[in-house]
């Protein structure tokens, strides 16, 4: 994990602590490691290799991403500054904050991409024109 990586609106890699021994290893995601109350849990796999998805924003909504199984990259944007980051390694997480645009692409075959959410969906807080999206993000 590149501890040097700088991504655009406060997003960044976590460390998630591995626990387990020669039966195998778990990793506890709780609250204070996110940063936030957990409402919601969801994971994306089966996704083709060539597919590409996200294409939004969220106004409040803060995620942590895991590839828990295989890879994805997760390009960043907050209207200002852009970054892709591979995530590889199910004990690392990839926060992702409001207002950053967010597009997941090159899934593996085996990607089991886990998201842990702040809030139930809603889709009032999905911005989902980029255009709006950067014209909101410039009054920030």
């Amino acid at each position: 994990m590149d501890e040097q990586l700088h991504l655009p609106g406060s997003c960044r890699l976590l460390r998630l602590p591995v626990r387990g021994d020669e039966r195998g290893k778990l990793i506890p995601i709780e609250a204070a490691d996110a940063g936030f109350d957990i409402e919601r849990v969801y994971y994306i796999y089966g996704t083709p290799a060539d597919a590409e998805r996200g294409f939004h924003a969220h106004k409040e909504l803060r995620q942590i991403a895991i590839a828990v199984s295989g890879t994805c990259s997760i390009e960043l944007d907050d209207g200002r500054e852009k970054a892709s980051v591979t995530i590889d390694h199910p004990s690392v997480g990839l926060t992702i904050e409001p207002m950053v645009w967010h597009v997941m692409r090159d899934f593996s075959e085996d990607c089991v991409l886990l998201l842990i959410a702040s809030a139930a969906y809603d889709e009032a807080d999905y911005i989902r024109d980029y255009e709006r999206f950067l014209a909101v993000a410039a009054e920030a």
